[in-house]
């Protein structure tokens, strides 16, 4: 069997919308695997992903993202729709790291399991502790030191290697720089960060400390796009963890560092698997 297509969309709702999908696909011999679709009602809007299959042998074209996208088009222009073809080739992730190592761990863990969903294709780090844990998963390393003065000569090179690599993905896996805002808006919708707490909640130093003298009864995690507004970007995925007072700060950490590489793989997978779609400040998750 072919590796399946997938269409995701989004346009105002009307009556119709998912016949016309679904007569286009029908029409080119291609085979439904899996459909979901979401009514927004508040906005107005439609959700969808379709998966397929396609038998090839009507055009050569057909078998191409970019040919059934141009055949596509008088249908999007009918109802209005933002849509993307995509083909089973998996994403190649570029993962930022600094020294805590957990979530790339899990991630590398995950990938040579082969249910990530993507290709690791560098790590990337302003420290080199992680380089020996990328080394041994095979996995290219590059150390791109950050300093307030090199920060834009950082950004620079981080930009070359997205290029040079082919990257589909950046993964800021406990990344502990900010980003520039230049840089959120060229990596706008293709980079995913993961936060060390269930949005909102505490910013700063020592945030499990924090929980810890609040006296809280969740751990959590937030997977998130980065956008140049720190840590409000639409949310993937949350993670929490039931805890109580007997939970010093050293529990509390490693329970946290559990929901962080969690929530983390799965938005990093739904990602790729083209499950996440844009809704204004959220998301839209076909799981």
């Amino acid at each position: 069997m072919a590796p399946p297509f997938t269409l995701t969309l989004s346009c105002p709702e009307r009556s119709g919308i998912v016949h016309a999908v679904t007569s286009f696909l029908l029409g080119r011999g291609c085979d439904i695997v899996e459909h979901q679709q979401f009514d927004d009602d508040v906005h107005g809007t439609l959700f969808l992903r379709t998966s397929f299959t396609h038998p090839g042998g009507v055009r050569p074209e057909e078998t191409t993202v970019d040919g059934l996208a141009q055949d596509f088009g008088p249908v999007a222009r009918e109802f209005a729709m933002e849509f993307a073809f995509s083909d089973g080739r998996p994403d190649r992730i570029l993962v930022m790291v600094s020294k805590f190592g957990h979530c790339l761990n899990d991630l590398l863990f995950r990938w040579r399991a082969g249910s990530l969903g993507a290709d690791i294709a560098l790590v990337v780090s302003n420290h080199e502790d992680l380089r020996p844990m990328a080394e041994a998963a095979g996995v290219p390393f590059a150390h791109v030191p950050v300093t307030p003065g090199s920060k834009p000569e950082a950004e620079r090179r981080l930009l070359e290697l997205v290029d040079e690599h082919r990257i589909d993905l950046v993964v800021l896996a406990r990344y502990m720089q900010v980003l520039s805002d230049e840089l959120c808006g060229k990596l706008q919708g293709r980079a995913i960060n993961i936060h060390h707490s269930f949005l909102p909640g505490f910013k700063g130093a020592k945030p499990y400390h924090q929980a810890y003298e609040r006296g809280v009864k969740y751990v959590g995690a937030t997977a998130h796009y980065v956008t140049p507004d720190l840590d409000e970007g639409p949310i993937i995925e949350q993670e929490v963890q039931r805890v109580d007072h007997s939970y010093g700060p050293r529990a509390l950490v490693t329970v946290g560092r559990d929901a962080e590489a969690l929530a983390l793989s799965r938005a990093v997978r739904w990602h790729c698997e083209r499950r996440v779609l844009l809704n204004g400040a959220g998301t839209v998750v076909f799981r």
